[in-house]
């Protein structure tokens, strides 16, 4: 989703607490943007594929072009111009530190705009991949590669958290390199309003981490988890991830979030298209113009709008609040992670009820959620109860508050259709992980490149 950033004077603590507060909207306005992420394949050898070549990711973005995406350009020292991304209107398709594939919608009305977004965005891309011999996986981590037989993509910002993660925790190169989520993006009226979808929304992530299970296989091989994608998060970068216990605390608001995003280390500031190194460095001392790599200069509110994206917690707020606790998978689920989260939190009476779910979880609660969702899927429990159960519950007060909104496609079918899936994998306790475990040790008799062949979009 779009943000707007027309003030360049310097910051004081009260803009940043501001620049939050500027995303209020009234419901009236209120859109949801879809987002998700693919892995990108040679077909017939199911290898990673590089930046450069005549088939590599620049290419692949050079030939959605013909669909009136305009390409996104970054300077590089002594190589000019590098592709980066592409735009067309308020949709962005981005590039990911190991060549994954990301769509960025745009904000939109209803989930029926969003999957026809989607699906417009696949056959593009999927018709140029063609011609090129490459395919797209949806799965939450990479089956088969290597961290180390993965291509770095030439992208300033990627090159500075490069050398940045290995200093703060073992998995932070994996999360870059070998994995791919689906996320939405939901507005909110008042920071009253943010408050209550943010604490709803956080709690009840790891029920969707669940969910959304996809990604069994590391290597070649079982990795004991359903989610490798969501393991991967526990040991990226303690500073900027994970459930954040301070927003059940009272008092919470743009103020204490900005206290928080104040004290994460910086990457980097961007000056004149170029990507100036200061990861480990602090923001307030950027404020007060003691930065070494930027003697005496001080942040603007584009810096603090770059700073906040270096923040991955399980819901992230910027001029919005973003979900980000699922695995990347196929059509149906990128259609389903949107509307389960817009039928709880654009529905006052579903979001109630939702907070009904996890109200009466404590801190350690939610943190025995992290750690046991990855392995267990819906088998974890939570507060003494399955997490199956409270999935059921979860996907059913999403339905419900779907139907409420009474968006109808060609005045039939309403949104809650998008969650079929859900509500199937809810009611089973059959995650998409398991069922891939199934097919490894059934008839894909313990090859796992077999997900390319029967799971590409």
């Amino acid at each position: 989703m779009a943000e707007t950033l027309a003030d360049d004077r310097p910051l004081t603590f009260e803009d940043l607490t501001a620049w939050f507060a500027r995303g209020a909207k009234p419901p009236s306005a209120f859109r949801v943007g879809a987002e998700h992420e693919k892995f990108v394949f040679r077909v017939g050898s199911h290898e990673p594929v590089p930046y450069e070549g005549p088939a590599g990711i620049r290419a692949l973005m050079e030939g959605m072009m013909r669909f009136g995406w305009t390409g996104t350009y970054e300077s590089t020292p002594g190589s000019g111009e590098t592709l980066i991304g592409l735009s067309r209107g308020q949709a962005n398709v981005s590039l990911e530190p190991g060549g994954q594939f990301e769509l960025s919608g745009a904000p939109l009305a209803t989930m029926h705009d969003i999957c026809e977004e989607t699906g417009q965005h696949l056959e593009e891309a999927k018709t140029v991949a063609a011609e090129l011999g490459l395919g797209f996986l949806g799965l939450g981590f990479t089956p088969l590669w290597r961290r180390d037989e993965i291509p770095v993509m030439p992208k300033g910002r990627y090159a500075i958290m490069r050398r940045y993660m290995p200093k703060v925790g073992g998995k932070g190169l994996d999360m870059m390199f070998r994995t791919c989520t689906v996320q939405a993006n939901l507005d909110f009226e008042s920071e009253a309003d943010m408050v209550a979808k943010f604490r709803v929304s956080l709690a009840l992530q790891p029920i969707a981490t669940a969910l959304f299970a996809n990604s069994p296989f590391v290597e070649g091989r079982p990795s004991g988890l359903l989610s490798s994608r969501a393991q991967v998060w526990t040991d990226t970068d303690p500073d900027r991830t994970g459930l954040l216990s301070f927003v059940f605390a009272d008092g919470f608001g743009f103020e204490a979030y900005a206290r928080y995003a104040l004290q994460v280390p910086m990457y980097f500031v961007k000056r004149a298209g170029l990507y100036i190194d200061v990861a480990g460095r602090s923001f307030a001392d950027f404020m007060e113009g003691r930065l070494p790599e930027l003697p005496g200069e001080r942040p603007t509110i584009k810096d603090w709008a770059d700073h906040t994206s270096t923040i991955f917690p399980e819901v992230r707020l910027k001029l919005y609040l973003e979900m980000r606790g699922a695995d990347g998978g196929p059509v149906s689920r990128l259609c389903a992670l949107p509307a389960l989260w817009t039928g709880i939190l654009y529905d006052p009476a579903a979001q109630a009820a939702a907070w009904d779910l996890c109200k009466h979880w404590t801190a350690e609660d939610r943190a025995g959620l992290i750690r046991d969702v990855p392995r267990l899927a819906l088998n974890a429990q939570v507060a003494g109860r399955p997490v199956r159960d409270v999935a059921r519950d979860m996907v059913a007060i999403a339905a419900q508050g779907l139907r409420a909104r009474g968006r109808l496609s060609g005045g039939l079918v309403d949104e809650s259709s998008y969650l079929g899936e859900l509500e199937d994998i809810a009611e089973t306790g059959v995650t998409a992980a398991e069922r891939l475990l199934a097919l490894y040790n059934g008839p894909w008799q313990g090859d796992a490149s077999q997900v390319f062949e029967a799971f590409a979009y």
